[in-house]
């Protein structure tokens, strides 16, 4: 608790800010639940809670969506985070999400210069023979520029803002001290486990903030589109680039979301949508290494038909088990397969109870709505969105690792349709699927798989004598100890003490009762408007215990419902 108290009052004035620009936008209730006025409150503050009824007509994810604009860098990464999440969020919400965008009003290269030279560990101009003061890039955590070095090549330096890690950490603390609130004042959220989702948000944008980590990015996937001369991946500069500065190839060509240009460019809309959705499907079910924001923004479109990649700061990782869970998946979609779904959303509860004939009754009625549509009028990002729907409705939560996932296919599936309006995600998905599953028993892995197997048998095998003499030995000092994690224990013995303590309540105000009763027979002691003071201080006793007792009884049964 004096933790969290410290850190709030250390980062008074951001959360002075933060919950006025709430309030602004019609939130002042979330500000209320969550109890963030009072602290301010406590320290001399007076809130003025605004009644703008233009805001309040809003749509309660447009008012979050404006708020989280104005709250600035590390609330923006916050939402675009949350537009991953359609496990958690209708479409509605996802869509304001998608709308944040990382563009900020540039930084004066006055202001940035400094940065560039600690950076470089010298004059920029001593690297550089050109480098242009305007910037052809500005988000929240960076800004680019073109330069040239001193042999001519065209480069582009994306540096990062100046004292924006400082920002972003008092945020990161504001935003763990508001999860902890949102855990115990939202019960329905916890399934979520916010204070989870905050620190690997925080993996995140610390990563985001580590420029090198982007180049690093940058060099895996040149290796994995190697003699893919298609695409193009820009050539990272290792002898400028640090956590402070990339230094890469400039890419040319157009912009993804210029459909004027790639026209006028005379580029084939058609290959670039199926190249680019091939490009994503490798990345993904191939190589488990994927571009986590494929929009338009972050691709360019050069002569030959050919695509550069940009921006690598978001990336997703599947490891072998989630990637084996999204094939089965993508393969019983494509293939209608109920009991394929159901298997796979069976395999994401974890800890979570459902109830498997209502979720089976569910997919088959989702299924049912594609039963009589040929492949080419399946719209891929409909299907990931009803999947989610199901999800959501039965509580169960998304993998972290698959979020960035889902979002990557949606906008990879609307980036294809914005170039070919007749673009079709499943017959591209087809092929990927049956090489990842051909892959998978073939002979080869089929081998090594058994041998791995194998091998671990027999390390548990041969571990077997030392850890049974251990657990004897245990036994014989007494320090043997079972742990059992039984569902619902916890819940039912904290009802058990509950009705014990009722029950001795009980017992005690019918004692006091009886007590004090043969204490107003008594005509000797004390006495209070002309009765025994003891059996007078026993009855005033036993009504309050008895007035508790009810009203924990009715308290309690009215939650219950």
């Amino acid at each position: 608790m004096l933790k969290e108290t410290f850190t709030v009052m250390r980062d008074l004035p951001r959360v002075r800010e933060i919950i006025a620009i709430l309030m602004r936008h019609g939130l002042g209730n979330l500000v209320q639940r969550l109890g963030l006025a009072k602290g301010v409150e406590r320290a001399g503050d007076i809130l003025h809670w605004p009644g703008d009824h233009e805001v309040q007509l809003l749509e309660p994810a447009v008012r979050v969506r404006r708020a989280l604009e104005e709250l600035g860098p590390t609330f923006i990464k916050l939402g675009q985070v949350l537009a991953t999440r359609v496990d958690m969020f209708p479409p509605e919400w996802i869509a304001e999400f998608e709308k944040l965008q990382s563009d900020v009003p540039p930084l004066a290269f006055d202001l940035l210069e400094p940065q560039l030279r600690i950076a470089l560990g010298r004059d920029p101009h001593e690297v550089f023979q050109a480098l242009d003061p305007n910037p052809i890039g500005s988000a929240s955590i960076a800004q680019v520029h073109r330069a040239q070095l001193q042999d001519g090549r065209e480069v582009v330096l994306k540096i990062r803002r100046p004292n924006i890690t400082a920002k972003i950490e008092a945020d990161l603390r504001i935003l763990r001290h508001i999860a902890g609130l949102a855990t115990f004042e939202f019960p329905d959220l916890r399934r979520y486990q916010p204070v989870r989702m905050v620190d690997e948000f925080a993996k995140s944008i610390h990563r985001e903030l580590n420029l090198s980590i982007e180049a690093r990015n940058l060099e895996r996937f040149i290796t994995n589109f190697a003699g893919h001369d298609e695409i193009i991946i820009p050539q990272v500069w290792w002898e400028w680039t640090s956590e402070r500065l990339i230094v890469q190839d400039y890419i040319g060509g157009v912009a993804g979301n210029d459909i004027a240009a790639i026209d006028a460019a005379k580029l084939d809309r058609k290959v670039l949508a199926a190249r680019g959705a091939d490009a994503v499907l490798k990345m993904v079910l191939i190589d488990g290494y994927f571009h986590a924001d494929p929009h338009p923004g972050n691709v360019k479109y050069l002569a030959g038909e050919r695509i550069a990649f940009l921006d690598f700061g978001m990336v997703g990782r599947l490891p072998h088990p989630r990637r084996d869970h999204i094939v089965d998946l993508l393969a019983a979609l494509a293939q209608r397969d109920e009991h394929g779904i159901l298997n796979v959303l069976l395999e994401w509860t974890g800890d979570t109870v459902v109830d498997e004939q209502r979720l089976a009754a569910d997919i088959a009625d989702f299924m049912f709505n594609y039963e009589n549509l040929s492949l080419k009028d399946v719209q891929f990002g409909h299907l990931l969105n009803d999947v989610a729907l199901i999800m959501r409705e039965h509580e169960i939560t998304l993998p972290s690792d698959l979020t960035l996932l889902f979002k990557a296919l949606i906008t990879l599936e609307g980036l294809g349709r914005q170039l070919d309006p007749e673009f079709q995600m499943v017959p591209h998905l087809t092929p990927f699927v049956r090489e990842v599953i051909l892959a998978r028993y073939n002979p080869n892995t089929l081998f090594k798989r058994t041998k791995d197997n194998f091998f671990e048998a027999f390390n548990v095998l041969s571990g077997l004598p030392r850890d049974i003499g251990k657990l004897i030995k245990q036994a014989r000092r007494g320090n043997l100890r079972v742990d059992l994690d039984l569902k619902r224990l916890d819940h039912f013995g904290a009802q058990m003490a509950k009705s014990a303590n009722r029950l001795t309540m009980g017992i005690v105000t019918g004692a006091l009762i009886i007590g004090s009763s043969i204490a107003m027979t008594i005509k000797v002691g004390p006495t209070l408007f002309g009765m025994p003071l003891l059996g007078f201080l026993g009855f005033v006793v036993a009504l309050f215990n008895a007035v508790w007792l009810m009203l924990a009884i009715w308290i309690s049964g009215k939650s219950e419902r």
